[in-house]
Parts: structure tokens; sequence; C-alpha cells
């Protein structure tokens, strides 16, 4: 019986998954306009469904991954990118360190929003893994642990 769930498991995550892949280039109109409007410049884009109501853009701007998320009725939820750690703000970097000595970054990202930018961090010390958000204020915004392995 355990082997027929676990078969019936992959079938079913192997055909969500080609529904989703299939969604790519299947944006609403509304979506892929909004997308236009806000960037331009941007030639290539994949698209994937995020959500029951949210699309995601895939797209790079010099060379920089970026994502863009939509509501289905075309606005504009929010935009990330990644950052090299040598860009990250010294103001940032040091609230980062003060409050969490010994974690290194593993992954760091802008994300912008109606509310404003914000960075974004994947960091870990040991065995423990932080995702910290901090706003071009230094403050910290948010801190949750995502793991903690044996």
């Amino acid at each position: 019986m355990k082997i027929m769930k676990g078969f019936f498991s992959v079938l079913l995550s192997i055909g969500l998954f080609s529904f989703s892949a299939g969604l790519g280039d299947k944006a609403p109109q509304k979506v892929k306009e909004a997308f236009q409007k806000k960037f331009p410049t941007v030639s290539s884009v994949e698209w994937e469904k995020e959500s029951e109501t949210e699309w995601e853009a895939e797209f790079k701007i010099d060379k920089i991954k970026y994502s863009a998320n939509f509501s289905e009725n075309g606005t504009w939820i929010e935009t990330e990118h990644e950052v090299r750690k040598k860009d990250i703000p010294k103001n940032v970097y040091n609230s980062l360190m003060i409050e969490f000595p010994g974690y290194e970054i593993e992954g760091v990202e802008i994300s912008e929003t109606k509310d404003g930018s914000f960075y974004e961090f994947e960091i870990e010390r040991k065995k423990i893994t932080m995702e910290v958000v901090i706003g071009k204020d230094a403050k910290i915004i948010k801190k949750t642990k995502v793991d903690e392995r044996d």
C-alpha cells in the first residue's frame, strides 16, 4: 500500500509540474502589459504561475537575474534581484553582523515593493539557517529561523 501511495504521489507531482511548466507563456494579457510598462527595455521573459492569484516573471537586466510578481489583474507586487556581498551598504551589513555575530551570508537580494526596498539575507551559522529582512535604514524588519539541522 505504501508503494502505491508513493507511486501516485510521484505521478501527481509530475502532473502538477507538467501543468505549471505548460503555463509559462500563458500569463494573462493584463499581466504582460503591466510587466512591459514597468520594464519597457526587457525583451526576454519567462513566466511562471506563482500561486492561484500571482504570476512571476524571470528576466535579466545588465546580466543580473530579476524576478517580478504581478497579480492576475496586472497589479505589480514585488521585484527582487540578487546583490553581491561587496555591494551591501555598510550600515546594513553592520546591522546584520551586530545582530547575528558568527553567521555567514549565503545569499542576499533586494526586494522592492510598494512599501519600499528591503535587503533579504539568508545567513547560516553551524547548523542554523536564518532569513533576515533589513531596511535601507539598517533596521531589522523580520528574522525567521528557516532550518536547524542535527
